[in-house]
């Protein structure tokens, strides 16, 4: 083989200049392209554990008391006096309003002389028939006579019994002129002030009186969450399944839980067919009155794990209504892998399927990966994780 450079010496002087070009581009290809060689990004990797865990199914719930009673007038009049103000609680018996009652006071005064009348006639008649009874046995006066007194009697008694029975109405209507209490709670919006004309074609009621010492907070559960309750609880039968139910939490509306734990108690017979939904009812004990009817809130029906696969939120993303993870393989390479979720717990999934304990996800940077991208692990453990922000 001829030496290079007698060759390179022989050629002309346009072919000596492209050689030259080749040769420095050559080298400077080479050079560029070992100093643009892709370096693997340094990104946290969380190695995948479990732990003993409880997660809670939330539901949006508004709240009721034991017992809400519309105070209506059963008799009208003019609205002479209120006793009680807005929002003050009252016990059971206590006066509330009082109605005028001079017109069926009255009316009682009248059904009271019309009894008197009743019973003076009741008397008349009764003295009739004693008088003819002994004439008609001696055959002095004919037994027509006899019955026709008697039948006199039973119409004057007959007049005596409508007669009280006008008394007692007339006396009911008084006492309505005073509205009382049926049970004990707290005393709502009073709409009407004293001297407005009330009664019972009113639409809207004096006040609203809520007995608050126990409060129903009702919610609804989808179908596909009922079909899973159905199905995961103990019982044979659907009442039976309700008991088995463990304590609720309510979350108030500021994301507070409120002090005191709950217990479901029934459900409704049948699906709503618009919202293909049925609805529960939990009870809560509210002596101190914190809770009022109206409350909205989140019914929290907690479900326990004994080993559950705990990961972040920030470690996941979505795509095509998939929740995804970057899974790390041995050589480091990651691959998107989606999972299935069974629960949450603030920043925290509990994965039921797609990685397993002693797996590596990446935990951050997400955004600049993608299938078949190196990564150089920095190892952060799930304890440290929990630490800063605990479940």
């Amino acid at each position: 083989m001829k030496p290079l450079k007698p060759i390179i010496a022989n050629l002309p002087a346009g072919l000596l200049y492209s050689f030259i070009v080749l040769t420095v581009m050559s080298g400077c290809g080479t050079s560029q392209a070992k100093e643009e060689a892709p370096q693997a990004a340094q990104l946290p990797v969380l190695k995948v554990s479990t732990i003993p865990a409880t997660t809670y199914r939330e539901y949006s719930a508004t709240l009721e008391g034991r017992t809400n009673v519309e105070i209506r007038a059963q008799v009208e009049g003019i609205l002479e006096k209120i006793y009680v103000d807005e929002g003050a609680y009252v016990k059971a018996g206590e006066p509330l309003f009082r109605i005028n009652d001079r017109v069926y006071k009255e009316l009682q005064s009248n059904a009271n002389g019309s009894l008197q009348a009743a019973k003076a006639n009741l008397e008349k008649a009764q003295l009739e028939v004693d008088r003819l009874t002994p004439l008609v046995s001696n055959n002095v006066v004919s037994e027509v006579q006899l019955k026709t007194a008697q039948a006199a009697y039973q119409a004057a008694k007959a007049a005596v019994s409508q007669a009280q029975a006008q008394l007692g109405n007339a006396s009911i209507n008084v006492g309505y002129t005073i509205i009382t209490a049926p049970v004990s709670g707290y005393i709502g919006r009073i709409p009407y002030k004293a001297g407005a004309l009330v009664g019972r074609a009113e639409p809207q009621p004096l006040t609203l009186l809520s007995d608050v010492s126990q409060v129903y907070a009702y919610f609804s559960m989808s179908e596909p969450d009922f079909l899973k309750f159905k199905n995961e609880t103990a019982g044979n039968s659907i009442a039976e399944k309700v008991k088995q139910l463990p304590a609720v939490e309510l979350k108030l509306a500021d994301n507070s839980i409120y002090t005191e734990k709950g217990k479901i108690e029934t459900m409704e017979g049948q699906f709503d067919k618009t919202m293909g939904a049925v609805s529960f009812r939990a009870s809560f004990p509210n002596a101190a009155g914190l809770l009022r009817s109206g409350n909205t809130g989140k019914i929290r029906i907690p479900e326990q794990f004994s080993q559950a696969v705990v990961i972040p939120a920030e470690a996941t993303y979505e795509m095509q209504d998939k929740v995804m993870v970057f899974l790390v393989s041995d050589s480091n390479k990651v691959v998107g892998t989606p999972i299935t979720i069974a629960g949450k717990s603030g920043n925290y999934y509990f994965v039921d399927k797609g990685v397993k304990a002693g797996q590596s996800i990446v935990y951050a940077g997400l955004d600049r990966l993608h299938d078949g991208t190196v990564v150089a692990p920095q190892h952060v453990s799930l304890d440290s994780l929990l630490k800063v922000r605990p479940l």
